[in-house]
């Protein structure tokens, strides 16, 4: 399977609402970053659910290389 597309080298702070579920995109391709819209068809990858465990920022991955999906794990610094 290929890399992921990078969305942005940082991640993306979202205001999120506890027991409400995110889709994350995973394949990079999403016009709706860093949430899925349904480009990923057809790429091998799946957008990832999220569910909030409580109201607050959530930091979502960017560069779609971390290894903590679908949060930021700093990955983005070293590429």
């Amino acid at each position: 399977m290929p890399d992921p597309v990078i969305a942005q080298k940082e991640p993306y702070a979202v205001e999120v609402k506890a027991g409400r579920s995110y889709w994350w995109c995973a394949c990079g391709q999403s016009s709706k970053q860093p949430f899925c819209d349904g480009s990923h068809k057809d790429t091998g990858f799946a957008p990832v659910e999220y569910k909030a465990s409580k109201d607050g920022t959530a930091w979502f991955c960017g560069c779609k290389r971390t290894g903590k999906s679908p949060m930021c794990d700093g990955t983005h610094g070293r590429i």
